[in-house]
C-alpha cells in the first residue's frame, strides 16, 4: 500500500488539487511540505493531532515537513470557525506560545538537522510595507471570490473586520514565500482551510508560473459531527500542566463506541491491519479498542512512561473501582480552608472537577459525587483539615472520574 492509499485508507484525506500528482510526489518523497500553526494559546490542543500525525506520515515516506508557527499571522487572527474576532495578543505572548508549539512539536515530527526545519512567519510578515504589500498582492486577489468562501461567509452577517479580511492574503503571501526560499511544493492543513490554501496556490501561479499543490486532512469530528477536544474541564490539551497524562489517556479512554475505531485510524499508526481485527468487537470488547487507542495517544504525545502509569491507573479503576497512586491529585494549603474545614461544592471547584459551583449542585442532587465511596447527600456537607491529611479523600465524579485531594 503506497503512503496515499494509507492517508486515504485512514479517512485522513478530505480535498486535494490534484490528487494524481499528489499522489505520485508523496509517494515517492519529492513533498516539500509546510503546515501552519497559529500561536494563539501557550499549548497545542488535540485538534492539531491531525496535522501533526499526517506530518509524521509523510516525514516516515522522505518528505521534508516545514512548521510555519504564525507569530505574523496570529496578530491579525484567522476568521475560519470563529463567530467573533479572536482576541489581540502582544508581541511578546505570540513570542511565549510559539515557543511552546515548538516544544510540543518535536515530540511527534522529527526536526534533527536535515529532516524538518521549523520557521516563523514573523520574519517575513511583520515589517512589510503595506502599500507594496498591496501592490505586490492585493493585486492578485479578487474581493468578489474572496467573499464566496466558507470562512468569510459565516462571518459577514456578524461582522467581518477589515484586520481579519486581510488573513487569506497573508497566509498566501506565506507559501510564496516559503515556496521561494524552501522550494515548497504542497501546502496541508485541515479541511476549514481549503479557501486559505487555494488562495496561496493562486498567486504562486500568477507571480511565477509554478505549479504547487494543496491537500487538506479530515477535522477530528465524533461520529455526529461535533469537534472532538471538549469536556467539562474546557479543551484538552498536550501541555501536561494543562491537562495531565492521566486526564488526556482518559479522555480517549471515554470516547464513545462509535468514535473508536475511527480515531485509532486517525491519530495513531496502529496498523490498519490491526485495526480491522478491533473493528469486529463489539459491546463491552470495545474496551480493548479504546484502551489500545488511549495508550497509543498518550505515549505519542506523553512518552511511554507516562502512558504505562496512566495505563496502570486506569486498569486499577476500572477492575476494581478503587483508586489509583497515578491518579490525577490536587493539593490544598490550609488557606483553602475556612475555619478548618471546606464545603464539597468548593472542593469540587477547586479540585476543576467542575466547571462551576452550579453544576457541583446540579452534580449532589442527582447522586453523582462520591467521597471516600460515600455518596454526597447534600450539598452543605463539609469535610475537616484532619479529613483531608495523610492520604486524603479520593473524589468520585460519575462512574469513571476519580481526583484525589489531601491537604499539604
Amino acid at each position: 500500500m503506497t503512503l496515499y492509499d494509507e492517508l486515504k485508507a485512514r479517512g485522513l484525506v478530505a480535498q486535494t488539487t490534484n490528487e494524481e500528482e499528489i499522489s505520485e510526489l508523496i509517494n515517492n518523497g519529492k513533498a516539500t511540505f509546510y503546515i501552519g500553526f497559529d500561536p494563539t494559546a501557550d499549548s497545542l490542543h488535540i485538534g492539531h493531532l491531525m496535522q501533526l500525525i499526517t506530518m509524521r506520515h509523510l516525514q516516515r515516506a522522505g518528505n521534508k515537513p516545514i512548521a510555519l508557527l504564525g507569530g505574523g499571522t496570529a496578530m491579525v487572527g484567522d476568521p475560519t470557525g470563529k463567530t467573533d474576532m479572536r482576541k489581540m495578543l502582544s508581541a511578546e505572548t505570540i513570542q511565549h506560545n510559539a515557543e511552546c508549539f515548538r516544544r510540543q512539536m518535536s515530540k511527534i515530527v522529527d526536526f534533527s538537522e536535515g529532516n524538518a526545519i521549523m520557521v516563523n512567519n514573523a520574519d517575513w510578515l511583520v515589517n512589510l510595507n503595506y502599500v507594496e504589500f498591496l501592490r505586490d498582492v492585493g493585486v492578485h486577489f479578487s474581493v468578489n471570490r474572496m467573499l464566496t468562501a466558507e470562512c468569510f461567509k459565516s462571518r459577514l452577517e456578524r461582522g467581518l473586520s477589515f484586520l481579519e479580511f486581510n488573513y487569506m492574503l497573508m497566509q498566501s503571501y506565506d507559501f510564496f514565500v516559503l515556496n521561494q526560499r524552501y522550494g515548497v511544493n504542497l501546502q496541508c492543513g485541515g479541511d476549514d482551510q481549503w479557501s486559505n490554501i487555494l488562495g496561496g496556490i493562486d498567486l504562486i501561479r500568477r507571480k511565477t508560473g509554478k505549479t504547487v499543490y494543496g491537500i487538506t486532512f479530515t477535522l477530528l469530528l465524533t461520529s455526529d459531527g461535533r469537534k472532538m477536544g471538549k469536556t467539562e474541564k474546557g479543551a484538552v490539551w498536550l501541555e501536561p500542566e494543562k491537562t495531565s497524562p492521566y486526564d488526556f489517556y482518559q479522555y480517549w479512554r471515554n470516547v464513545d463506541d462509535s468514535d473508536v475505531i475511527n480515531c485509532l485510524k486517525l491519530v495513531t499508526f496502529v496498523p490498519l491491519e490491526e485495526i480491522a481485527q478491533y473493528e469486529k468487537l463489539e459491546g463491552a470488547e470495545l474496551n480493548k479498542a479504546k484502551e489500545r487507542l488511549a495508550y497509543e495517544v498518550t505515549k505519542l504525545v506523553h512518552g511511554q512512561e507516562e502512558a504505562e502509569k496512566a495505563l496502570a491507573a486506569a486498569r486499577a479503576i476500572f477492575s476494581s473501582g478503587t483508586a489509583s497512586s497515578d491518579m490525577p491529585e490536587t493539593i490544598l494549603t490550609g488557606e483553602d480552608l475556612e475555619n478548618g474545614a471546606i464545603t464539597i461544592t468548593d472542593l469540587l471547584a477547586k479540585t476543576k472537577l467542575v466547571p462551576s459551583k452550579g453544576e457541583a449542585r446540579r452534580l449532589i442532587d442527582q447522586g453523582g459525587i462520591t467521597v471516600n465511596d460515600e455518596k454526597v447527600k447534600s450539598v452543605t456537607e463539609t469535610f475537616t483539615a484532619e479529613q483531608l491529611s495523610g492520604d486524603g479523600l479520593i473524589i468520585r465524579k460519575g462512574k469513571k472520574v476519580f481526583h484525589r485531594v489531601r491537604l499539604s
